[in-house]
């Protein structure tokens, strides 16, 4: 395992791990909030995977797409299942037990995506090294459910924090 995959799992476990916590504690949601991280894990996996994505058969390729349709779909539910409320004049979520439970199997996938490439043939590095780009697109997917929920439900973005 190289150095660049373990520090992308590391990043990765990291991110998720704040990401869960926030969402099970609660959260204001802001402009910044909903756009910065997956903006940036986003850009860091396109980044790292730059290199997979040319060495990448057609069948890893068509296996990444799916993994990421999948990933996607979860993500949105997982903005769908987020409770959303008004305080001090902005948007406040909290993850249900069924965000959580969507978070677990976002997680089951990943590990599952690699495990079933190996065992379909596609050894090429595309799974793993994209790691941070199929969480930031997860993310991007939830935050995209939780803003236009919070858009049909009439309620603004919190202020940012000076």
């Amino acid at each position: 395992m190289s150095v660049n995959l373990l520090l992308g799992i590391l990043i990765g476990a990291l991110v998720v791990v704040r990401v869960i916590g926030r969402q099970v504690r609660g959260s204001m949601v802001t402009q910044k909030s909903l756009v910065v991280m997956p903006l940036i894990l986003v850009a860091v996996g396109l980044l790292t995977a730059r290199d997979a994505f040319s060495a990448a058969t057609p069948g890893e390729l068509a296996f990444f797409v799916f993994d990421v349709v999948v990933l996607v779909l979860i993500g949105f539910a997982r903005g769908a299942s987020t409770h959303l409320s008004q305080r001090e004049g902005g948007l406040y979520q909290k993850g249900t037990g069924l965000t959580l439970a969507l978070w677990l199997l976002t997680i089951a996938i990943r590990v599952g995506a690699g495990l079933l490439g190996s065992a379909m043939g596609l050894n090429g590095s595309l799974t793993s090294t994209a790691l941070l780009l199929t969480f930031g697109l997860t993310i991007a997917a939830q935050n995209v459910a939780v803003y236009l929920r919070a858009q049909r439900l009439n309620i603004p973005l919190a202020a940012e924090r000076a």
